[in-house]
Formats: C-alpha cells, structure tokens, sequence
C-alpha cells in the first residue's frame, strides 16, 4: 500500500473528531504541496518524455475526483451516519471558482459567461517544439452553449534568450444558434416608408472570456498600419499572453488552492479586487440596460 493510503487507512480505523480528521487532510495537503514546490527543479531537468508522464499522472488524478471519476468517501463512525442524500458527483464549478478567484481572469469572465464554464471539467496545457510555445486545453462537457468538446489555444514563440510572443491561435468555437456568448445580436425596425419591412438584423461585440480563443491577429508583414494601430495591437497581445501565463503558471498547477481562496489571499490584496467587483458590478449593469434595450427594439 502507498504512503497516502496508509494515512487514509489510519485516518479510518481512529476515532476522530470532524475538527482532527480536516486537520489530517489538511497536513497531507501541505506535505504534497511541499514535496511539488521543492523538486520543480528537478522535474524541469527530467527528460522531456520523463516530464510529460509524470505531469500526465498528475493530472490525471486532479482530474478523476473533480469530474468525479473517482469519489473520495468520508470517514465516519457506524452509528453517526446520516440519511442518504443524493450525491453530486465531482467538485461542482471547480475551474470557474478557481479562475473567478484570481484577478487577471475574474476581469475578463463575465456574469453571462459562468453558466458555459460550469461545463468546464479539465484545463491543462503541454509544451510544443515545432513552432516554440505552449499550448492550453479546455475540455468541456457536453452543454447547451456550443459544440466544441475542446478548446485550445495554442502560443508560438520566437525562441531566443528572451522568449517573445509572435502569434497565437486559439479554436473556432461552434456557438449553438442564440448561445453566442461573444457577439450580441440585434434587431433595428427599417425606417418608416421603407418598402424592406424585415428588421435590420446587426451583431455586436461584447466583453466575455470566450473572446480568449479569438486572439488579436498579426498583420502580414507586408501590411502597413500606423503607429497607434500598432501600440494598441501590441497592449492587446500582452494582455492576451498574460491571460493565458495566469492560466498555465498559476490556475493549472495551484488550481485547488485557487478554488478554496488560499492562493488569492497570498497573491493580491482585498483592494485591487474590491474595486474590481465594483467595475464588473457596473459592467453588468450597463449590459442589463442594453439587453432590455434591444428588446423593445424587437
């Protein structure tokens, strides 16, 4: 038997309080924390193929309990059993906590955008070597939004001593039709006396965290764009990467300390994200308006 299954095995036959037993997970927690943070080093040496199995193997077993491929039972004596109750499989809404709980994604996922990333079940993301970069995989259960089982975004670098984004790419979603979650559709009456009496159908973009996998594109080399074209161009590129760094460097590895709060409280203080919510608050806000708008255009 492993280590870890010899905890649970003494874990189960004490007899301990509700208060010892979230005291033992919770060592066991901060010991696997502990060995991960002090062998980076040592697995970044590893073989690229020795890496890539052991990073599998971890993920794969993150991955089971919170889709609930795996349930991890509680430890309780015969005679406080409760009632039966209906169980909910998995961790529900695992990646979207996680991710609301950090401030570079909080901004950019909207209140319209949870209910579509509740169906997230896994994020994970793998090197590549022909171009340079890096890609990330979201894989999504089946739901009402759009067809895509899988998302990616894939970025290539120009691999000097520096490394310096030159493009990414991310997966054309599939939206079922009235779910599209980053264009607003709508409907404008034609002008009185017009002999075309169908409504003018326009669409309109719209802030959500899906416009991550349609990244800003970079013009040919060939096509001339001034100078502010290019500054703004470049401001939505580091924006775009810093997104997707947040995503690799921090939810992926760290994702259950970022789901239970523990890492938000290490990473930024309660002001940059008080005033955050209040923006987000406004935002909605302004959406709501908009929303209610196009309806009595309608």
């Amino acid at each position: 038997m492993t280590q870890g299954g010899d905890a649970l095995d003494l874990a189960s036959k004490a007899e301990l309080t509700p208060e010892q037993k979230a005291a033992l997970v919770m060592s066991l927690k901060n010991k696997l924390e502990g060995l991960v943070a002090q062998h980076t080093d040592v697995l970044e040496s590893l073989a690229p193929k020795v890496r890539k199995r052991v990073d599998v193997l971890r993920a794969i077993q993150r991955s089971e309990i919170v889709t609930g491929v795996v349930e991890v039972d509680g430890i309780t004596k015969g005679g406080d059993e409760t009632p039966a109750e209906p169980k909910e499989k998995g961790v529900p809404d695992f990646w979207l906590n996680a991710m609301k709980n950090n401030e570079i994604l909080a901004e950019e996922i909207q209140k319209r955008d949870e209910e579509a990333l509740k169906y997230l079940k896994n994020i994970e993301w793998c090197r590549i070597d022909d171009p340079k970069g890096f890609k990330i995989v979201f894989s999504f259960d089946a739901n009402p939004f759009f067809k895509n089982s899988v998302l990616t975004k894939t970025y290539h670098m120009i691999d000097e001593d520096d490394p310096i984004l030159e493009k990414a790419i991310g997966t054309e979603i599939e939206w079922y039709p009235g779910k599209c979650l980053t264009k607003r559709v709508l409907q404008k009456k034609p002008k009185k006396g017009s002999k075309d009496t169908k409504p003018i159908i326009m669409t309109q973009e719209r802030k959500s965290f899906f416009n991550f996998f349609n990244p800003p594109q970079v013009p040919d080399v060939d096509e001339k764009i001034d100078e502010d074209t290019a500054v703004q161009l470049q401001d939505q590129m580091e924006q775009d990467y810093d997104i997707g760094s947040a995503i690799r460097e921090k939810i992926i590895p760290h994702a259950v300390s970022w789901f239970t709060g523990e890492a938000q409280d290490e990473d930024y203080d309660g002001t940059i994200l008080e005033d955050d919510e209040n923006n987000s608050e406004d935002e909605e806000d302004d959406y709501d308006e908009d929303d209610e708008e196009d309806e009595e255009d309608e």
